[in-house]
């Protein structure tokens, strides 16, 4: 796209980092700190260019049959702007990143790959995290941010009239609805980004390398519950809670210290050791009932929410 001299001139020490045209000679164009757009000479009109800052609170987007408009609101004005409607994904993506990166809430050479509206519903979904915003207006502070190196597992429930994005943060889920229509899209900008983040090449070992470390301690735990200490459930069939520490080793009886044979103090030990094993292991086995229970909980809860 060759630069017009308006807006060279408008530019001053700033670089371009990306541009969108939006037909004959009209472009919007975007620096590390605003979005400048140019609009060619018209019958009506002459060349022109208009700045509009990233320190926007608020962004609001009105989609009509041809155009859609963008309205920024700042401190102390609102300001908007009109581009064809086959070219707003495009301008909301650029527009978005170089908000959040003046915001600081994404790096600065990390780069938005997605945006997704769904009602009231916008999701972010840039190279190394996914942002979700809720609200009758398109974007402002009010998001929640869920990075891809906390991620520890991603599931898709399709359903009749949407699909349910099921994505795991430090092991508790966040359940996102899109519609079917724009879900295929929204998967594949997912995956994509995150399969590049972790370095895998399907949802399958996206899901085995981010549970990874999990999976190894509660294996290693389960080889150590079952085969060295015998312990039973926490919780029996019946639903009753069972005496765990005193039910381990059921059936065997361990050998009784012998002190004619000197060895007294030798088996003691070794029985201290055996009973801080177990402690150790009850301890684990008590965490892991209360982080499901959290897990529950939270699940309770966004379906109250209508989640």
């Amino acid at each position: 796209m060759d630069i017009p001299d308006l807006v060279k001139q408008e530019l001053g020490d700033e670089e371009i980092q990306a541009g969108v045209t939006l037909g004959d000679e009209d472009a919007v164009c975007f620096t590390p700190t605003r979005t400048l757009v140019y609009r060619g000479e018209g019958l009506l009109s002459d060349e022109k260019v208009e700045s509009y800052p990233y320190d926007f609170e608020r962004l609001t987007i009105s989609t009509g049959r041809r155009k859609t408009k963008f309205t920024l609101v700042y401190t102390d004005e609102k300001r908007d702007f009109g581009v064809p409607g086959n070219r707003a994904d495009a301008v909301l993506e650029r527009l978005i990143e170089g908000a959040l990166r003046v915001s600081d809430a994404i790096g600065a050479e990390e780069r938005v790959t997605g945006v997704f509206r769904f009602s009231e519903l916008t999701l972010v979904i840039t190279e190394e995290r996914l942002l979700k915003h809720l609200g009758s207006v398109t974007w402002d502070s009010d998001f929640e941010t869920y990075p891809f190196d906390a991620v520890t597992g991603l599931e898709f429930e399709k359903g009749s009239v949407a699909t349910a994005i099921v994505l795991a943060v430090n092991d508790r889920p966040e359940r996102i609805k899109a519609p079917s229509d724009q879900a295929p899209a929204v998967r594949k900008t997912l995956q994509e980004a995150l399969f590049a983040f972790h370095e895998v090449s399907s949802l399958a070992d996206l899901n085995a390398k981010v549970a990874g470390d999990d999976g190894d301690e509660a294996d290693g735990d389960s080889s150590e519950l079952d085969l060295e200490t015998g312990i039973d459930p926490l919780v029996s069939d019946d639903g009753e809670e069972t005496e765990t520490v005193e039910s381990a080793d059921a059936g065997r009886q361990p050998d009784t210290p012998s002190t004619d044979s000197g060895d007294g103090q030798g088996d003691i030990a070794a029985l201290e050791q055996q009973v801080a094993e177990l402690t150790a292991a009850v301890e684990r086995q008590n965490e892991r009932i209360a982080a499901q229970d959290e897990t529950i909980q939270a699940l309770i809860e966004e379906l109250r929410q209508g989640r």
